[in-house]
């Protein structure tokens, strides 16, 4: 039987626990204004925290959106940094009220994690995309396809966790990471790629089909 699930991600535990700490200590000391501020944080970043159960398509060649947000990027370019060549770029931006816990968006095997420190510009422009903080999961497909997913903090994102380490096997729509308090997901996908999603579009992490592995 499958082991019952808060659907709170554990990262998630200290702030909330603070945050009800402080709503107690205020009410007990009856500094009613502050209790009901500390009360309404405690229900944001309970809310933000969530970790709600996701189920991917079965399809054998379904690429699965890696994050929630709206899609802000998709261009072709030369990926110089993680996988050296002509890629398909797709970013996907999260807001503070998307779902912050990353998926893995195709079943394969993790090569390589870089983490880069940086700056922490809006993560929503080509400068925090350039100089943000940044930790990058290039991974290789049974068929030896490469791609990498690459969290982007932002503008008051000030933690990417990431879960994932070199050999590890991950299944499509398998929980890895999450950033947290605002940030991006770019993906780096081979050109034999079919793209069925667009600029503008929202998405749902482990959900969303942004394509097809062709």
């Amino acid at each position: 039987m499958k082991e019952p699930r808060i659907p709170v991600a554990r990262e998630g535990y200290p702030f909330i626990g603070f945050a009800a700490f402080a709503t107690i200590l205020f009410a007990i000391i009856r500094y009613d204004c502050l209790a009901i501020a500390s009360l309404a944080v405690t229900a944001f970043v309970l809310y933000f925290f969530r970790d709600p159960s996701r189920i991917s398509a079965d399809e054998k060649d379904v690429l699965v959106s890696p994050a929630d947000g709206k899609v802000i990027v998709i261009d072709k370019v030369f990926d110089d940094r993680f996988v050296k060549e002509h890629v398909y770029k797709v970013s996907i931006f999260m807001n503070v009220f998307n779902v912050h816990v990353n998926r893995f968006p195709f079943s394969g095997e993790v090569r390589k994690i870089h983490y880069s420190p940086g700056r922490f510009y809006s993560a929503d422009t080509e400068r925090g995309a350039l100089h943000n903080e940044y930790c990058a999961v290039t991974m290789e497909t049974e068929t030896g396809r490469r791609m990498a997913v690459v969290q982007v903090a932002g503008l008051i994102a000030r933690r990417i966790v990431c879960w994932a380490r070199p050999g590890d096997r991950l299944e499509r729509g398998e929980r890895y990471g999450l950033i947290r308090f605002g940030s991006r997901v770019d993906l780096y996908l081979p050109l034999q790629t079919q793209l069925e999603v667009k600029i503008g579009q929202k998405v749902r992490a482990g959900e969303t089909v942004l394509g097809y592995l062709s």
